[in-house]
């Protein structure tokens, strides 16, 4: 039987190490549980003899979420936070709901690759690659059953096109994946990132600056 150089076997390892990005579980569950007085990178394990099948259910993504507001849309997060049996499992899901019109804007998954199904509606996606690939925006009108992938980092967005609501539900490669909504972070962050700063890089005047950071940015999530 033929071997495998040992460069070539090295380089197999590596790049294992380098998708992998939750770390592996060691046990057969970590039901995550919140200890206030210490902070760690994702959450400290419940003791698995008190463990029952309700920490591996999640009932959130039953009912319709609350389109009434002014982006029109609702993200409802199956994330370790709300979802305490993901823990280190390395996965997570969100309910997305949309009005006529609604729209889950611009955002990023700093820890997550998303993908997601249109259950109902249709919908407008897109994302946006790196500066090395000068920032070319790739988008996709979705239809019922239709599936899209967002690479993990890139921002992206979710539009209703059509005349009745949209459903669409997204599974993400991290039990935590976060969530940087581009308008909010940019414009309203606290404390506010200087004038300054966001005129030199956007090329506007400072009432617009102005103007931008004095409105109110829903999150929606």
């Amino acid at each position: 039987m033929k071997l495998l150089p040992i460069s070539l076997l090295v380089f197999a390892l590596a790049a294992a190490a380098a998708f992998a990005y939750d770390p592996s579980p060691l046990q057969d569950f970590c039901v995550a549980i919140n200890d206030p007085k210490v902070f760690v990178n994702g959450k400290f394990c419940k003791n698995p003899k008190q463990v029952t099948a309700d920490d591996f259910l999640f009932k959130g993504f039953r009912y319709q979420g609350n389109t009434a507001n002014p982006l029109g849309s609702k993200v409802t997060p199956a994330f370790v936070d709300q979802f305490p049996g993901l823990n280190t499992l390395g996965i997570s899901m969100a309910r997305l709901d949309f009005a006529p019109g609604g729209l889950n804007p611009p955002h990023t998954h700093p820890r997550g690759t998303e993908i997601l199904v249109v259950a109902e509606g249709t919908l407008l996606v897109g994302f946006v690659t790196s500066n090395q690939l000068n920032n070319t925006l790739l988008t996709k009108v979705l239809y019922k059953g239709d599936v899209f992938v967002f690479p993990i980092g890139l921002i992206h967005f979710q539009l209703n096109i059509g005349k009745a609501p949209a459903l669409a539900i997204a599974a993400l490669s991290s039990q935590n994946p976060g969530v940087i909504t581009i308008a909010n972070a940019v414009f309203g962050s606290k404390p506010p990132i200087s004038a300054d700063v966001l005129t030199k890089a956007f090329q506007v005047d400072k009432k617009v600056v102005d103007y931008l950071q004095a409105q109110f940015w829903y999150d929606n999530n």
